[in-house]
């Protein structure tokens, strides 16, 4: 009777929502096609995969990419620089957003914070290779980030990309410059939902601005932020190779070369397919544990969690 009656309830809700599930037959598509189907390539990790013998025909190493990754000369470093790189995105680029959401929630004239918001939203829209061109020219021997560095420390650098020690300011904070207006959207959304009847209550009570903010709007938004911080937390392991590639050079591997830009130049420069597929399964399987341990306290501390 209890099958029956799931077989009826089901029913019901497809002749109900029907065009609601045919809506999403796309997007299911899709994950199962670019996302689901895919997965059996991790084999290639486990095998010595040669594109001429196939998976079927090329020899099972179990290990073997793993030891070798783990032993290798380059491990501590990709994973100290991809672990750096994130964190430093976390302190800086994370919390930026927020702060000028907070910042922009505050603002009582209409037309100045549209203004701020276009500014700050437009280096989002613009190609990553235009934005990495710009680093290059502002970092350059004449450079204006370049001329600025030398009148604060009083010392001559020729491109400030060929010292490894300003990779990681510069990679971060050109990716805050980028992205800070678009990511603050979502903080801003969160603000607007909140109860005016909480601030009245509290210009009653005579609360400034600043504690209005510190005691009103940052816990009403503690979600939306312990959610993304979830998010970031399992992102750690990896980073935007993309950009890197784009910024980085020999001199700069100390500091530059991550998980994502070592499995680039071992799978496609070098066709090391199966070792770079190895790292790559490494770097997914410590996010998803990172991803999981931050959910779980996340869900212990504040009651809030993805699952």
């Amino acid at each position: 009777m209890e099958i029956v009656r799931k077989k009826q309830i089901i029913k019901k809700d497809l002749k109900k929502n029907w065009f609601v599930y045919l809506l999403a037959i796309p997007v299911v598509a899709w994950f199962l096609v670019f996302c689901y189907g895919p997965m059996w390539g991790v084999l290639i990790a486990f095998k010595d995969y040669k594109p001429l013998l196939g998976f079927a025909e090329s020899d099972w190493v179990g290990f073997k990419h793993f030891v070798d990754f783990f032993q290798g000369p380059y491990f501590w470093r990709v994973i100290k620089n991809t672990l750096l790189l994130n964190v430093w995105g976390i302190v800086f680029g994370f919390t930026a957003p927020i702060i000028l959401a907070l910042m922009l929630n505050e603002i009582r004239d209409g037309k100045f914070k549209k203004s701020v918001q276009t500014i700050t939203y437009m280096p989002h829209f613009i190609s990553l290779v235009v934005v990495c061109g710009i680093i290059h020219i502002f970092t350059a021997d004449e450079g204006v980030v370049t001329q600025l560095i030398q009148w604060i420390t009083g010392q001559e650098y020729t491109s400030l990309l060929g010292y490894s020690s300003f990779f990681r300011p510069i990679y971060t904070f050109s990716g805050i410059w980028q992205n800070i207006g678009w990511d603050s959207i979502i903080y801003l959304a969160a603000m607007s939902s909140i109860d005016p009847a909480l601030y009245e209550a509290a210009d009653i009570d005579g609360v400034g601005r600043i504690k209005k903010m510190w005691y009103i709007t940052l816990p009403q938004i503690t979600p939306i932020i312990v959610i993304l911080f979830i998010f970031a937390i399992g992102g750690l392991m990896a980073s935007g190779h993309e950009k890197i590639i784009l910024l980085y050079n020999p001199l700069t591997y100390d500091t530059a070369d991550v998980i994502a830009s070592y499995v680039y130049r071992r799978g496609l420069r070098e066709a090391s397919l199966s070792f770079s597929t190895a790292v790559g399964l490494f770097s997914a399987v410590v996010n998803f544990a990172l991803l999981w341990a931050t959910n779980r306290i996340a869900r212990r501390t504040s009651e809030v969690s993805l699952w």
